[in-house]
């Protein structure tokens, strides 16, 4: 038994079985992914697959038991690698943040300026992906924090903290009726074609439960996965945007409007959240102490115990 038969093992899983994917991801061939799969079933004497022919269609009960082991042993591993780096070289390494675009458009900035200043010699990658792209990335190792509104809580794997609270707003091409309107209702919202995000990003679930608990069906001509978009699109008179709050910038959005909208919209709150059991650098708590000052190292580790089951509020 080797390491690389284990990484074969949880890969495989990954890739769906895809056996042609699995040995693109690790270098090595189809028949040599087979051959090291055949060679760990013969050394534990049971199947650890269910095929169909050559073809692998899931997982047997043992594999399944198997692949729980795998992970931890992986990531133990790494936790290893992670614990000498940070003793041989506390100020260098990779922080890797698996965020949406409109965190890391909007909300990281400042975060990520006073973090390099800080840590010159850290590489910092900001993967953007959807929120449950974000998930994934933490759960199988190759992000360090994700952040995001969605769907980052209630899963047992991961621990989570709130960042920040925010909610949503509406902008309009500037000269629009609406413009300046005191006590804008959902009704009057309503009445115009209406330009937002994409279902599963920045608070769209939120958005359409505001409108359904008002009994009111809004005409959503076009969906995008960030503000950027939606407000091009609303400049060319499109439709009104509904945004984050923090995505309005009055000296970029000069040819919006911003509306008041009051408390028309439920608050949302952005989360950061880790993997359990999962050794963090130093310089990765400084990031998360960064975005929230109340968080700092020893409450984050707390969290962090393979044995806490808690989202922290």
């Amino acid at each position: 038994m080797n390491f690389q038969q284990l990484r074969i093992i949880r890969e495989t899983v990954r890739r769906n079985f895809n056996l042609t994917e699995v040995g693109n991801a690790l270098a090595t061939s189809q028949s040599g992914v087979s051959k090291h799969i055949l060679d760990l079933e013969d050394e534990l004497g049971v199947e650890l697959f269910v095929r169909k022919g050559k073809r692998l269609l899931g997982l047997t009960e043992p594999g399944k038991e198997l692949l729980t082991i795998v992970e931890r042993i992986l990531l133990d591993t790494k936790n290893i690698k992670q614990l000498g780096a940070q003793f041989s070289q506390a100020d260098k390494g990779q922080l890797t943040i698996a965020t949406t675009h409109t965190q890391a458009r909007y909300a990281l900035p400042n975060v990520v300026s006073q973090f390099k200043k800080k840590f010159p010699n850290v590489h910092l990658a900001l993967h953007q992906g959807s929120p449950q792209e974000i998930v994934e990335l933490l759960l199988e190792g190759r992000a360090d924090i994700g952040i995001a509104t969605e769907a980052l809580e209630g899963i047992p794997e991961l621990v989570t903290f709130p960042y920040y609270t925010w909610h949503h707003t509406v902008v309009v091409p500037k000269g629009h009726p609406l413009e300046g309107k005191k006590n804008l209702t959902l009704e009057e919202i309503a009445e115009y074609p209406i330009v937002t995000y994409h279902e599963g990003f920045t608070g769209r679930k939120s958005v359409d439960e505001t409108f359904a608990k008002a009994g009111i069906t809004p005409d959503i001509v076009m969906s995008a996965l960030d503000a950027d978009v939606i407000k091009t699109y609303v400049e060319l008179d499109l439709g009104i945007g509904i945004i984050a709050s923090m995505a309005y910038q009055e000296e970029r959005d000069s040819k919006l409007a911003l509306l008041d909208v009051g408390n028309l919209f439920e608050d949302n709150t952005t989360r950061i959240a880790l993997r359990k059991g999962y050794f963090l650098r130093g310089f990765a708590y400084e990031f998360i102490e960064l975005c929230s000052p109340k968080l700092d190292e020893d409450k984050v580790k707390a969290a962090l115990k393979p044995e806490s089951d808690i989202d922290l509020d």
